[in-house]
């Protein structure tokens, strides 16, 4: 049988994209379930920046879980988009390396589609990282728009969809809620 997805029959590569809310809520939610089960956790952020302090975020520090923040905040709101663009090819080598090291069960890479959207990273070098991880490794990839060579590579692909958002409504973000 031939298989066009991943390859690898004990760890999984999933991917949440598409316009709704939600992807990187469900990432954490596995992240919260892969720590319950003793697993090495990792996070990587694209994109985001570190001023606003997500729960997310606190919750990792407080199990214990490596997170790392790498962008500037997000595009519309650079000042610069050549560092912009720097910072996340940065996130890119640093979770590439990561997916190599045989250190973690789970490496989130959150809002990684946003990179090869832009132009910052390949499609191509984020499939071969990707497929090439150690064995050990599963990853859930976020953000819109997945490329189709990562949706080809994915074992489980869900693509939140909007109906209805409050921001649309003019009501901004709460946190607990959206952070």
């Amino acid at each position: 049988m031939t298989r066009t997805m991943s390859s690898r029959a004990t760890t999984r590569v999933l991917v949440n994209t598409g316009h709704g809310k939600g992807k990187s809520s469900a990432a954490f939610g596995v992240m919260g379930r892969a720590w319950a089960r003793g697993w090495t956790v990792a996070v990587v952020q694209f994109v985001k920046g570190g001023k606003w302090q997500v729960g997310e975020k606190k919750l990792a520090d407080h199990l214990g879980i490596e997170w790392h923040t790498l962008g500037d905040g997000f595009t519309w709101e650079s000042t610069n988009l050549d560092e912009t663009a720097a910072k996340n090819r940065h996130a890119w080598r640093v979770a590439a390396d990561k997916l190599a090291s045989g250190d973690y069960d789970l490496l989130i890479l959150d809002e990684l589609t946003y990179t090869i959207s832009y132009g910052w990273v390949s499609a191509e070098d984020v499939v071969v990282a990707i497929t090439g991880r150690h064995p050990r490794t599963n990853v859930v990839v976020t953000g819109r728009d997945a490329a189709p060579e990562l949706v080809e590579i994915a074992d489980t692909v869900t693509e939140m969809r909007k109906i209805k958002h409050a921001y649309d409504a003019g009501i901004r973000a709460r946190k607990g809620i959206e952070y």
